[in-house]
């Protein structure tokens, strides 16, 4: 691999006599990774299940897998949602949330999700998680990984840290700052990595992260925490940003802090501090303001009765254009973002009929009265898009593999025709 001789350098300074063993770290083949998720099977379950070899667990994690599988996102038990493919040593960030019971959470740079999912993992379906990211392409990629997930309790928008941070004043339990880096940890996965990287970038992404840490830290209640994780090595952006914020804001202090490198830790490397803040107040904003049509929501309600065998619970809120959300409680406003999700999409009233919506089978699916259970291997011709020969009654219907739905379907006459959106099928 040709790295960076600045970087190497750099790197032999700080090392010393572990260098060459971090330098040797580069001729392997990059870690990849598995986390079950919980909120749609237990990891004991999966690893009963599972389609491929699992490894050993990461960072003694139950939930979290090393894997060698060529391609494991072409599984069908992938497109249900029941694990995400993350780099081993990005696990561990979140798992840093574990035990504080936040109720209030905000990944504040979540695309493309791997951290904001397994955030959700751990609430298990409590209280509200806000997925922000700044930049709305990749804002579209942590939407569909949400839905993918079946996550209930979330809303995912694009906004600058500044306009959150305005709304959000002293607001959530935890806050992660999963901050834009120099990636030094992703020269083995990014490709661009390699090119992009310099010393003068390293001193941009410091100043870029220590306003984002200022902004971040805005949004802290009393008691509550700050996470900020880079993929990188530097100690302008690990080690001397945690310093200088400590020094700008004496209402927080280190609770702990873990660099791990590749040399160290089975993965490619990452560097994580969690910030307790000692005091101060928690405020609340407006709830969210659901606009409320009452001509959609029986429409809906209609479906409701017929799909699923009791209530959804949440309040719908239907859009001008005819789409309709669940809102669960807890949801504040969230005037001035970009809002792609508000809890979950139900689907869309065209004035006269209701039309569900693929978000509402990941989450919720499971509990339909009428499901359609596919083999593995049939599954995969839903995936492709391809029409059912099933019986059951007409209408519309959850089409799972085995008991996890993977989107939906309608049986008109012994045939399931296929509802999976274009842009999720399989080409091959």
């Amino acid at each position: 691999m040709n790295l960076p001789q600045a970087f190497l350098d750099r790197m032999k300074e700080r090392l010393g006599r572990d260098f060459p063993a971090f330098l040797a770290s580069y001729e392997r083949l990059p870690y990849k990774g598995l986390r079950v998720n919980t909120l749609k099977i237990s990891a004991e379950e999966f690893a009963r299940r599972a389609p491929f070899p699992l490894g050993g667990n990461v960072g003694g994690d139950p939930a979290c897998f090393y894997i060698e599988e060529e391609k494991p996102g072409a599984d069908p038990y992938h497109f249900a949602g029941l694990y995400y493919l993350q780099e081993p040593s990005a696990m561990t960030v979140a798992a840093e949330a574990k035990g504080y019971g936040a109720k209030r959470v905000l990944d504040l740079c979540a695309a493309p999700g791997g951290k904001a999912t397994q955030l959700a993992a751990q609430m298990a379906g409590e209280g509200v998680l806000i997925a922000n990211e700044v930049n709305y392409a990749r804002a579209k990629i942590l939407l569909q990984n949400a839905e993918r997930m079946g996550i209930a309790n979330c809303a995912v928008i694009s906004a600058s840290p500044e306009t959150l941070a305005a709304r959000f004043p002293s607001y959530f339990d935890l806050v992660l700052a999963d901050a834009p880096c120099s990636g030094e940890g992703m020269f083995k996965k990014e490709e661009n990595a390699i090119p992009e990287w310099s010393a003068e970038n390293v001193l941009r992404c410091a100043v870029r992260q220590r306003a984002i840490l200022d902004e971040a830290a805005k949004m802290v209640a009393g008691g509550g925490r700050l996470l900020y994780s880079t993929c990188t090595f530097a100690e302008e952006e690990d080690e001397w940003q945690v310093e200088d914020f400590l020094a700008r804001h004496p209402e927080f202090r280190l609770e702990r802090m873990q660099k791990r490198y590749p040399h160290e830790f089975a993965g490619e490397g990452h560097f994580c501090a969690v910030f307790a803040k000692q005091d101060g107040e928690t405020l609340s904003p407006k709830p969210f303001p659901v606009r409320k049509q009452r001509e959609a929501e029986r429409a809906f309600h209609a479906f409701e009765e017929a799909f699923f065998p009791e209530p959804l619970q949440g309040a719908v809120h239907t859009l001008a254009d005819g789409r309709m959300y669940l809102v669960p409680a807890g949801m504040p406003d969230l005037s001035g973002a970009s809002i792609l999700r508000l809890g979950v999409e139900l689907g869309e009233w065209d004035g006269k009929l209701f039309k569900p919506a693929h978000a509402l089978a990941m989450a919720f699916g499971a509990r339909a009265k009428s499901k359609i259970s596919l083999t593995r291997g049939e599954a995969r011709q839903y995936l492709r898009g391809e029409t059912l020969s099933r019986g059951g009654p007409d209408g519309w219907c959850a089409v799972c593999v085995e008991e996890f739905p993977l989107g939906l379907g309608k049986c008109v006459d012994g045939i399931v025709k296929n509802h999976l959106p274009k842009g999720l099928r399989q080409v091959k």
